[in-house]
């Protein structure tokens, strides 16, 4: 067995070893979200203003809040189920109650006894006048999805159960809710880098002769590798794959084209400059990666200087980029910034990072969209919290003189903003990766 295969099959087997077994990621999934509960919530509703939250869902219409609550047996909501969550804050407790037949894991406990109260609404005012709350927080929000979870007709029960002086307690949880699914802890960030090593890894092996032949293999061939090998690896993918290329003898694509109407099937050729668009899911979180790669020609043993150089002013866009990261700003007040000092230097940015998390498309700043270099109203307005994960998703355009045309280096690797300021979850693309033929 030849040096190439070896390390391949080293590379198979340390992917899969670093994936486990079932049980043991559903252990894992409720030790976080118990983490999450007891530390994280608290210190979110004091943040926040809200000593009482509301989480209301039935199944198989959860609210997207609540899917992120629901232990690791649980796959859906049941029934209507109404998570209560009260936060004491002069006693320092947190109660974590479910108006619902059945206890939710470990985390929440049953507080309602259909034999006593058959009206499962009844029983929520009588918990909600039992501890008389200063705010109660409902998921509706304009601008972010993700907190807009609660139902017409649950909100329309709601309110027809309660008393007017509680109707008139009830408000927007936006910024909790936001807050709930953009905050990572501790254990989630030690899990965080093991699922990005795992996606750079899945990333190598596609860019790599076991998988392209030039002139055999198609984008779409490697496409369904992709999503062939996080089947065979007990993993999903929370968004189709893409794999595009750039070549001397076609045009650049406009940023609608690349997004959106690329080729689903294209021949790789020697010379194929390659870009990949791939993220995982695993116990919860998301991966979301851009990368490139080169076809080496036969004549070739390394990247052409013109792309090598192409790729290292892709890097310093993301440099300055992370740079204006500041508690504080705004999504578009980073933007701006960003994009103005990448400008004075030369570059030719475009800047569309999302946040990232318990959703790919998660919640929490936006910065910048790839049609919107102006700034994003809402959701881009919303401010840069520490502890917190996001796909530095980005790109800039070089002229390659050889090739006579502009490409563009397209780059997105998830990042942690916390106390010690900005860091990639797990380093970053710093050169083109080589595709050798023989």
């Amino acid at each position: 067995m030849n040096k190439l295969l070896l390390l391949l099959c080293f590379i198979t087997v340390t992917l899969n070893a670093q994936i486990l077994p079932e049980r043991d990621r559903a252990t894992l999934k409720d030790e976080i979200l118990a983490d999450r509960f007891d530390t994280l919530l608290p210190q979110l509703m004091d943040r926040t203003g809200i000593d009482m939250w509301l989480v209301i869902a039935r199944e198989y219409n959860e609210d997207p809040v609540m899917r992120t609550m629901l232990p690791a047996t649980w796959l859906n909501a049941r029934r209507r189920t109404i998570l209560v969550f009260y936060r004491n804050a002069a006693e320092n407790k947190i109660e974590k109650l479910a108006v619902a037949r059945y206890d939710v894991g470990k985390n929440i406990t049953s507080a309602w006894d259909k034999e006593k109260q058959p009206d499962q609404w009844a029983r929520l005012v009588e918990i909600i006048n039992e501890r008389n709350p200063e705010k109660i927080g409902i998921n509706m929000s304009t601008d972010f999805a993700i907190a807009d979870g609660l139902v017409v007709t649950d909100y329309n029960e709601l309110k027809e159960a309660l008393p007017q002086n509680f109707e008139d307690k009830l408000v927007s949880a936006e910024k909790l809710a936001v807050a709930w699914i953009e905050t990572r802890t501790e254990k989630e960030m030690e899990l965080y880098n093991t699922l990005v090593k795992v996606t750079h890894d899945i990333i190598d092996e596609a860019f790599s002769k076991k998988v392209i032949t030039p002139g055999v293999t198609s984008t779409d061939d490697v496409v369904w590798w992709m999503r062939q090998k996080v089947t065979d690896m007990g993993l999903e993918t929370w968004f189709h794959p893409t794999i595009d290329v750039q070549r001397s003898s076609e045009a650049l694509k406009s940023h609608i084209e690349s997004f959106s109407k690329a080729k689903e099937k294209d021949v790789i050729l020697p010379g194929d400059l390659l870009h990949c668009d791939f993220g995982i899911t695993y116990i919860g979180l998301n991966t979301d990666c851009q990368q490139h790669a080169y076809v080496l020609k036969e004549n070739e043993t390394e990247v052409p200087t013109s792309l090598a150089e192409a790729f290292a002013k892709g890097n310093r866009v993301q440099d300055i980029f992370t740079t204006n990261f500041e508690s504080g700003k705004s999504g578009n007040q980073i933007l701006l910034k960003s994009l103005s000092e990448a400008k004075a230097e030369g570059l030719r940015p475009s800047i569309y990072t999302h946040p990232l998390g318990l959703y790919g498309h998660s919640a929490g700043p936006t910065i910048g969209m790839w049609d919107s270099q102006g700034g994003v109203p809402g959701t881009g307005d919303y401010l840069l919290y520490k502890n917190t994960v996001y796909a530095i998703e980005l790109n800039t355009t070089v002229t390659i003189p050889e090739w006579d045309k502009d490409i563009r280096i397209m780059l997105e690797e998830a990042g942690f903003w916390g106390e010690k300021g900005f860091r990639y979850v797990n380093d970053r693309q710093e050169s083109i990766k080589a595709i050798v033929q023989k």
